[in-house]
């Protein structure tokens, strides 16, 4: 029998579920991707039917386990996920509750408000690293447990369990086994001191959150249970669990200090490692867990600027304003003219992430005459998407006293040439894309095959990593000034748009 010599990446994303298998060499051998619904009940509010995404992960993983010839190619098994969206089910039977809460919906903003007003953002910002926002996981708990009448209660005697979709997913997997998460999502909740790595308890009394729905925290590399053998005809061993942006850091291979990537997916991810400490940032910034490489191993820190609109900006010129058919014409589309005609698009559909976090601005169209058409108006669009990231990078800069050296870029938008240029452009920064971009499923798979000995360490999957394109920045000063001045209007017009 040939020994296995596969990793099987489990990618649950906030629009599709992927899975791909990986070689030694960190290359793709086989892949498949599978949509599904995203619901939106009420503005601002967005739901998916965890079924769906169960549904869809498996049969993509089942077929590409299929197509690699069986699962004895298939040495351990890595889940990587969409982070704070939250699940709630049933520990008797494994049904959800509820429908789970995404990212991001905004339905758990008055009470983050209510908390905010009590005077209690300190606090979580000091245990957690974050900031009072409805993006966050823990909150989304508290609002399911309080939709209907007996859930709480069912919750307090432990019939009920909670989990970001990583945490779901195994337990599904293991056939209710395992109910278990990693330290990089757990750091996601509002719930977690990330320093002492562990539930807070007093954290928990000021969400509403019964621990007794809290999953175990383990290390994001480590085996922590198998499949279950009807899943894929043998037992794999799940050797891996972490948030996507963690992730696909851990897959561009940012494993020192000072190295950062961004992400293009949904929305806009920049990680930047600070090391094995810490780091509160004073400009807004989050401050998480990277990854624990083993129980009780080494854990590295990151500053994070989340923006949460990015490729849901092109879908919804593809889908709202039906500009093309599908969304790589973006780039066709804004290439047909010269720039964007004094049109700035700032896509706040969800409120504003880092470094702002105003749930109540929303997106608009500047700067419109005549002469604006489609083109202008998606052209305008990349360009929000790469002003948003310089937000972030310029608050990174001011956390760490030193600009970036480079900075990675991977995820579906950056296969497009001409928005990873403006980055560049705007950033006065190197823009570096890798030959694999889907390093969110990546990581993954290194980390679950560090844990099972495919890889020995770091610096062997430091050299499977390989520079497709870099982009250098060409762009006057004065012109890069000039954008970031007018962007700076712009998003001071968004802001508080729908405060009463």
């Amino acid at each position: 029998m040939t020994a296995p010599d596969l990793i099987l990446a489990l990618d649950q994303g906030t629009t599709s579920s992927r899975a791909i298998a990986f070689g030694r060499d960190g290359r793709p051998v086989a892949s498949a991707q599978q949509p599904f619904e995203q619901t939106f009940p009420s503005p601002g509010h967005v739901t998916h039917d965890p079924e769906a995404i169960w549904g869809s992960q498996l049969a993509v993983a089942r077929e590409v386990v299929e197509r690699v010839g069986g699962p004895e190619r298939i040495a351990a098994l890595g889940i990587t996920n969409q982070r704070e969206t939250t699940i709630v089910w049933d520990r008797a039977t494994g049904a959800p509750v509820a429908d789970a809460i995404v990212w991001q919906s905004r339905i758990t903003a008055p009470a983050c408000e209510r908390l905010r007003a009590a005077g209690l953002e300190p606090r979580f910002r000091e245990r957690t690293g974050l900031p009072l926002d409805a993006y966050f996981s823990g909150p989304k708990i508290a609002h399911i447990l309080d939709a209907e009448p007996d859930l709480r209660a069912r919750a307090e005697r432990g019939e009920l369990a909670f989990g970001t979709v990583d945490a779901f997913l195994a337990w599904r997997l293991t056939g209710g086994r395992v109910h278990a998460t990693d330290v990089s999502n757990a750091s996601r909740t509002l719930l977690f001191d990330i320093g002492r790595l562990a539930w807070d308890e007093q954290l928990l009394g000021h969400v509403g959150v019964p621990r007794a729905v809290l999953p175990e925290v383990v290390a994001s590399s480590g085996v922590v249970g198998e499949t279950d053998a009807s899943i894929f005809g043998l037992p794999i061993p799940i050797a891996a669990l972490a948030g996507d942006q963690q992730a696909a850091t851990f897959g561009q291979a940012c494993f020192r200090p000072g190295e950062a990537k961004v992400t293009y997916g949904t929305g806009a991810f920049l990680l930047l490692n600070v090391g094995d400490m810490p780091v509160a940032s004073r400009n807004r910034l989050l401050t998480t867990v990277l990854w624990q490489l083993g129980p009780g191993g080494p854990v590295a820190y990151a500053l994070e600027g989340s923006v949460f609109v990015a490729g849901a900006a092109v879908q919804w010129l593809r889908d709202g304003l039906r500009a093309f058919e599908t969304s790589s014409d973006v780039e066709r589309l804004a290439a047909g003219v010269e720039d964007t005609g004094g049109v700035v698009v700032v896509p706040a559909f969800t409120g504003l992430g880092a470094p702002y976090w105003d749930p109540d601005a929303r997106g608009a169209v500047f700067g419109i005459t005549r002469g604006t058409g489609l083109a202008e108006i998606a052209r305008a669009t990349l360009d929000g998407i790469a002003q948003q990231v310089a937000d972030v990078v310029e608050a990174m800069a001011a956390d760490t006293g030193r600009p970036l050296a480079a900075l990675r870029a991977d995820g579906g938008a950056a296969a497009n040439n001409s928005l990873m240029q403006f980055q560049a452009d705007l950033l006065d920064v190197p823009v570096e894309r890798p030959m694999v971009t889907e390093t969110t499923a990546l990581g993954a798979a290194y980390l679950a095959g560090l844990a099972v000995g495919l890889w020995r360490d770091t610096a062997e999957l430091e050299a499977n990593w390989a520079l497709d394109r870099r982009f250098e920045p060409a762009m006057a000063r004065a012109q890069r000034a000039a954008l970031r001045r007018t962007w700076a209007r712009a998003v001071e017009r968004v802001r508080g748009w729908a405060s009463e």
